[in-house]
């Protein structure tokens, strides 16, 4: 069976090696490479955001955290890190909790926080990882080609639709939205624990130390499509964090990003039949949860392709 996978972000990628590990013959189709799409800018801690339905994105969100505990031992863009994440009320364990091997409740978060706990969670480096992937699906007889589409193609057995915000126009679904997310890199610091702390919607702060750099965020700014890098919100942004983490007021800024999570009220991830009966799969809407539910997602999509 020939399968075409539009998009070439992690959830694409990650579904086209699942499909041509699977045996089938799979070409990818991308507006934007691997490096320039909104993956490549992802903290990529693994941490369910932004997305639902909550009951599948927990079960997503277990196998991708298994799958990337697997690839920690052999890939070397993907680290198991322990790290802290602080609350602002009194939380209940989150449903995707049971996956974690060393959840601990905080007995003292700092000022400004009354709840919070530890986990070890992956972290993945994803200007190193993406190409990873692609070069997973080289091996396996997949192809990964620019093209600039304006609808799904044709002349496949079956299309992946994995474009996100792309889907306005691939799937015609104007629920997709954009939520801005700013970021920064700076050098390492002697850090090597995470940490997550949001005061509110608009001031989400995180520390992600990686092998070469520590991604600084961040932003959560729905409906916002400027993709330029706004000097005040990056100062706001090392203020916060360096309030937690003092080392960063010394940390040189290595590079300054922005990248639009694809939002949606739930993610689609579904088979439908086009006017004409041909099957296309719709993997899309993930939000700030594309890395942490690549693998859970792209295991859902082998299945229905094999149920075809």
């Amino acid at each position: 069976m020939r399968v075409i996978v539009v998009g070439a972000g992690v959830i694409g990628l990650s579904c086209a090696v699942r499909l041509a590990e699977g045996g089938y013959d799979v070409a990818v189709f991308a507006r934007d490479l691997p490096l320039e799409t909104t993956s490549s800018v992802a903290a990529a801690i693994w941490y369910p955001y932004l997305s639902a339905p909550e009951d599948r994105v927990a079960g997503w969100s277990r196998a991708s955290y298994e799958e990337f505990a697997k690839l920690a031992e052999i890939e070397p863009s993907v680290q198991l890190r322990h790290g802290r994440e602080f609350l602002t009320e009194r939380t209940p364990d989150p449903r995707w909790a049971d996956v974690l091997p060393d959840l601990t409740r905080l007995g003292s978060p700092p000022e400004g926080f009354v709840d919070g706990w530890s986990f070890t969670a992956p972290v993945i480096d994803m200007p190193t990882y993406l190409p990873a992937l692609v070069k997973r699906l080289e091996q396996a007889g997949g192809t990964l080609t620019r093209a600039a589409l304006s609808a799904l193609p044709t002349g496949a057995d079956l299309v992946v639709n994995c474009t996100g915000l792309g889907a306005r126009l691939t799937a015609s679904d104007p629920t997709v939205t954009p939520v801005r997310g700013q970021v920064m890199t700076v050098e390492p610091c002697g850090l090597t624990e995470w940490l997550l702390a949001d005061r509110s919607p608009s001031e989400l702060t995180y520390v992600v130390p990686r092998e070469k750099d520590v991604v600084v965020g961040g932003t959560s700014q729905p409906g916002d499509w400027n993709l330029a890098v706004d000097p005040s919100t990056s100062s706001a942004i090392l203020e916060r964090a360096a309030e937690l983490v003092p080392q960063l007021r010394k940390a040189k800024i290595i590079r300054q990003r922005v990248g639009l999570r694809p939002a949606r009220p739930t993610i689609r991830c579904e088979l439908v039949r086009t006017r004409t009966g041909e099957p296309v799969i719709h993997c899309y809407g993930h939000g700030g949860s594309g890395v942490t539910l690549s693998w859970g997602c792209a295991d859902e999509v082998l299945e229905l392709v094999q149920g075809l």
